[in-house]
């Protein structure tokens, strides 16, 4: 049993078939393919990066264009079928079993005018693409630290990337966002046109409709100086104390992340890493390689390291910073936006995800501020929750095949630990790195809450009513 399949219980039940006159119809009125439960292609359209939970849904559009995206939802809103979208499944949306599902990933154009230093996309492109096309001109995206993941999907959740204490989120520089409504309507939202509209667009996650493209702000950055400093197990609670301590004094030019892994001993993995439990610390720098060699001296003075690849390098390369896994996984996380932190909440972190956790939990720390807490230049911020947050924590486990559910129940109940162990400073949760299913938690309402504060979620709910009020567009923070 595949873990796809094995998972499938926890998500809804298999799909209703629709009538085959309807899918006909339906398949009179879009370019792209159409796939119903039972035909060849529909199980890979449904797939994605996150393969322990894949949307059921009765029918699913390979939409070629914007066209086609309209004609779906209106195909769906006749016939009262939730919708979801597409592209890659990094952080599957709300699943939509019995839906219709639209698969953006046939829409790859990708434009960069280099004089205005703007990059225009469809909704199917990934922030690989966006590097490549952006590069020859000294350009750069705020992507996020894997090649891999939707553009779209990433920026309407806020986007915290390579670059986020520089720049901010990558949903402070966009420009225009090319939307399909509830009622199936093709518009440009810009702030000049709709501003109520494009501010939740903007960080507000899902749920007020379908983007089909988006235009966005470039940065001025062909290189970097960046990599990784490993610690082994032993320097794990000095580098930690020592990470917080340096995060106090680092420019806003230098954005850095920390993972803690357990790395399995597995013969396929490199030998120094097999077996044993590492700290890696990110770091990416703007400024001369000299000055950020200077800056992360105090990293290095806390003892021998596992590794080190600190180095000047061009903007293409920024993904080996992170060296995100790239094969589709089953996996389940959570996560806590902080406004302080001290080291020993952090080291106890550590060694409730360490050697003793009963499975593999990855824990993911990113130092906030900088450009993230003030806004883009001239304001006009969108719907992003809880700019004042210090530090993100981010847990995840892998599931396995022979007992997911398990996997799952114990999976929680490490991340609820480890993340308990934060409480004093949780200010809320990001929208971005719910991964997996939420709603079958007995903490789901709590969940959807926690991502925005009081007044935002307010205002995110009146957009929610006047542009979906039949709830079309399924997306968990506003069904708590």
């Amino acid at each position: 049993m595949t873990t796809t399949e094995a998972l499938a219980p926890l998500s809804r039940p298999a799909a209703t078939p629709l009538a085959p006159e309807a899918v006909a119809d339906l398949v009179r009125q879009v370019r792209g393919p159409v796939f119903r439960p039972g035909d060849e292609g529909y199980d890979a359209e449904r797939s994605g990066f996150q393969a322990g939970y894949r949307h059921r849904p009765a029918v699913i559009v390979g939409a070629a264009d914007a066209a086609d995206v309209a004609a779906a939802v209106g195909f769906a809103r006749a016939r009262h079928l939730p919708v979801a979208v597409q592209v890659t499944g990094h952080g599957l949306s709300t699943a939509t079993d019995g839906g219709l599902l639209i698969s953006t990933r046939r829409m790859t154009d990708v434009t960069v005018d280099p004089a205005a230093g703007t990059a225009t996309v469809a909704a199917g492109v990934v922030w690989g693409q966006v590097v490549a096309a952006a590069a020859p001109h000294g350009l750069a995206p705020l992507n996020g630290s894997s090649p891999g993941v939707g553009v779209v999907s990433y920026t309407l959740g806020g986007g915290v990337g390579v670059l986020a204490r520089t720049y901010g989120f990558a949903a402070d520089h966009v420009r225009a966002v090319d939307l399909v409504t509830a009622d199936a309507r093709r518009v440009r939202v810009t702030a000049e046109t709709d501003p109520d509209l494009f501010w939740g667009l903007l960080g507000g996650g899902h749920g007020l409709g379908v983007v089909t493209g988006m235009e966005f702000g470039l940065m001025p950055v062909a290189r970097l100086y960046g990599g990784q400093l490993v610690f082994g197990a032993e320097q794990i609670d000095d580098a930690l104390a020592a990470y917080l301590r340096w995060t106090e004094t680092v420019p806003d030019t230098l954005t850095s992340s920390l993972a803690l892994i357990v790395y399995p001993d597995l013969p396929q993995l490199p030998a120094p890493l097999r077996g044993r439990h590492l700290l890696q610390i990110r770091i990416a720098y703007t400024g001369s390689a000299e000055e950020g060699a200077r800056l992360v001296a105090p990293l290095r003075a806390v003892g021998p390291v596992v590794g080190d690849d600190l180095r000047e390098m061009p903007y293409e390369e920024s993904h080996t910073i992170h060296r995100d896994p790239s094969d589709p996984h089953s996996y389940n996380g959570d996560n806590a936006l902080l406004d302080g932190l001290d080291a020993a909440a952090l080291q106890r972190v550590a060694a409730l995800t360490g050697p003793a956790a009963p499975l593999m939990v990855v824990v993911q720390l990113n130092h906030l501020g900088g450009a993230l807490a003030t806004g883009p230049t001239g304001g006009g911020a969108g719907a992003v929750g809880h700019r004042d947050a210090r530090f993100a924590l981010r847990v995840l486990s892998p599931l396995g095949d022979a007992a997911p559910e398990d996997d799952l129940a114990t999976a929680q109940e490490v991340h609820a630990a480890a993340l308990a162990a934060v409480e004093p400073w949780r200010i809320g949760r990001s929208v971005n790195f719910l991964l997996g299913e939420q709603r079958g938690r007995a903490d789901a309402a709590e969940v959807a809450r926690s991502t925005h504060g009081t007044a935002a979620r307010s205002r995110l709910a009146d957009l929610k009513a006047a542009h979906d009020p039949e709830n079309v567009f399924r997306f968990h923070p506003y069904e708590a």
